[in-house]
């Protein structure tokens, strides 16, 4: 297959939990770096990247609502984490040079833009990567309906999911031997067997605006610029059968 890059303009969802590495809470810096140095390959390749960071490895607004905290609440904390860790990606990504913008759903001025559309695709077209923060910035929807709901605003011609696993799996692959691997899934069968990638709103969005999801491991390094030229192991989730 041809090694140059498959599409123009692309977002990357990363869970909180994936910038945990080892540790059992926070961030890891030297896991942060190192996705920096995969986004930095990715945007010398030319290709305008975005990104939405989950808030999982500081504060999860279901497991706060589980032990019986208002879930709107919640979800509003969870988002002011998803922020911090933006900030920190976004420190990472210009201690190597990469010219980066935080724009916050929730309003704070001091440390991030507002979000604005127009003013995302603005910086992207100029070679800036955008962080978005605070999810959608309402409660009750995740992270990865957020990174859905932004790939459709910004345009994007891809969703990429970075995961501890290689692609989608029909049982989670380190505690079940033998699970079966995924190349290509349609959103119908993600859906109907409810495989747990993202949830159902993000698989629907991303199925009404006709964008290809790639999930892939974020643990590899290289990988990230790998699959948007083809290469390596990921699954494709989009529309054919």
């Amino acid at each position: 297959m041809d090694d140059a890059p498959q599409y123009n303009r692309v977002l990357l969802k990363i869970s909180g939990e994936a910038l945990m590495g080892e540790r059992e809470y926070g961030l890891d810096p030297a896991i942060v770096d190192r996705i920096a140095v995969d986004l930095r390959a990715v945007h010398d390749l030319g290709i305008e990247v975005c990104v939405v960071v989950g808030g999982g490895n500081i504060f999860r607004g279901l497991s706060g609502a589980a032990t019986g905290m208002e879930r709107a609440t919640a979800d509003y904390m969870g988002m002011l984490a998803t922020v911090i860790n933006s900030l920190a990606m976004q420190n990472a990504l210009e201690k190597l040079g990469v010219p980066t913008r935080v724009q916050s759903a929730i309003p704070m001025a001091t440390v991030a833009e507002p979000y604005i559309r127009r003013r995302a695709v603005r910086h992207m077209e100029k070679g800036r990567i955008v962080i978005f923060g605070a999810g959608t910035g309402n409660p009750f929807f995740t992270t990865d309906t957020a990174a859905a709901l932004r790939a459709s605003e910004m345009g994007c011609d891809a969703l990429l999911k970075g995961t501890k696993v290689d692609g989608v799996y029909d049982a989670d692959p380190v505690s079940v031997q033998g699970a079966k691997r995924y190349e290509r899934l349609t959103y119908r069968q993600v859906l109907a067997e409810d495989l747990g990638v993202m949830d159902h709103s993000a698989i629907s969005l991303a199925r009404e605006n006709d964008i290809p999801i790639l999930v892939f491991s974020i643990y590899e390094p290289g990988a990230f610029a790998d699959v948007l030229c083809g290469k390596g192991q990921y699954t494709t989730i989009n529309g054919e059968d």
